[in-house]
């Protein structure tokens, strides 16, 4: 049987690793891509090849880069699963916040899911058959203090999630998006343990979500009934 492909961007570490992990271990072959951590990257494909037998490559750049976005997609012909986990954040007052920190945020967190479904739609189209599965977040949904900027941009990607469902259902290619809670990635080991502390206090569950649980649901999300589309899955351990 045919391998599914996926595409998972920012898959170095954190969410993104753990999807890559995840999806191997189903059977996927891969596209991985990173910004910095390419011999990381690149030591991760080789252990998926080795342990699971598929065909896992490594592909480091900027993702809100448009001309890195097509040499990538040059090297694709195929692809059943978009996964957009690449994204950074930002703290801090929007007033002290910088044009250039807003325009970087922006091109890596929202530009790069345009120009990855831009090019991934037309071979998703070909076959009738695709899954475009989004990493966002809460403060997508609800906003969040200090991070105004990175809760506007995963807000528009939870609204192009959305939109972009209704655009494609006609043709069978489902999207959906993950808004992740407070999970213990390194892009949250920036607060101090009494910041970590009040964060878990807030939180129902009492702990922080773990990249496998988010990595998880994006497996379920690939393999579900055609008919779910168009959904923010909201995974914060009932804080919102």
């Amino acid at each position: 049987m045919k391998k599914k492909k996926s595409l998972i961007t920012g898959a170095s570490r954190g969410i993104g690793r753990a999807i890559a992990n995840t999806y191997a271990a189903a059977g996927y072959d891969l596209f991985l891509t990173c910004f910095r951590s390419e011999a990381e990257l690149s030591a991760l494909c080789c252990r998926l090849s080795e342990q699971y037998g598929v065909r896992a490559l490594a592909f480091c750049g900027d993702m809100g880069d448009w001309d890195f976005v097509q040499k990538l997609f040059s090297q694709i012909d195929d692809l059943d699963v978009l996964v957009n986990n690449a994204g950074i954040s930002h703290i801090g007052l929007l007033s002290d916040m910088e044009p250039a920190q807003w325009r970087r945020l922006m091109a890596t967190n929202l530009d790069a899911c345009f120009y990855t479904c831009k090019l991934a739609v037309p071979l998703m189209l070909a076959k009738k058959k695709g899954r475009i599965i989004n990493i966002s977040s809460v403060w997508g949904i609800a906003g969040a203090s200090m991070e105004t900027a990175y809760s506007a941009s995963k807000g528009a990607v939870n609204s192009l999630t959305k939109a972009l469902a209704k655009e494609l259902a006609p043709s069978n290619i489902q999207v959906n998006a993950i808004a992740c809670g407070v999970i213990d990635t390194q892009m949250n080991r920036c607060f101090s343990e009494e910041e970590r502390r009040a964060l878990i206090d807030a939180i129902p569950a009492d702990r922080f979500g773990t990249p496998q649980e988010v990595a998880d649901l994006a497996l379920q999300l690939a393999e579900a009934p055609d008919y779910l589309t168009g959904q923010i899955l909201t995974l914060d351990g009932g804080f919102l």
